[in-house]
């Protein structure tokens, strides 16, 4: 994977063609780049997240940000009320109680 800008790419090589092909994976907008070479597939991914925002800048259009520090989240009634009483008896808001349960497992992901 790469990444520019907190946008990520991620490049497959199509043997047959001899082009390394990418696609920018953490945005539903359609953001694609290709090269011969390593460096040449760096720089048309860095090309193609300016060209994006250059465009977004001139059609005067928010281009879509990578990560917006929002995403929905289905449980069963049953989780949401535990995880809600707990939060409580622990004085924190409902979303600092999950943070910090995402946080906790994610130190033991390699």
């Amino acid at each position: 994977m790469m990444e520019y800008k907190g946008y990520i790419g991620t490049v497959t090589y199509d043997s047959d063609a001899k082009i390394f092909h990418g696609d920018v994976i953490n945005t539903k907008d359609v953001i694609t780049f290709q090269g011969t070479s390593v460096k040449e597939i760096e720089k048309a991914f860095e090309d193609s997240i300016d060209d994006y925002l250059k465009w977004c800048k001139e059609d005067g259009v928010n281009p879509e940000k990578p990560y917006s520090g929002k995403f929905n989240l289905r449980i069963s009634p049953e989780l949401h009320k535990a995880i809600a009483i707990a939060s409580i008896k622990k004085k924190v808001s409902l979303n600092k109680f999950v943070e910090k349960a995402i946080i906790d497992e994610l130190a033991h992901v390699e």
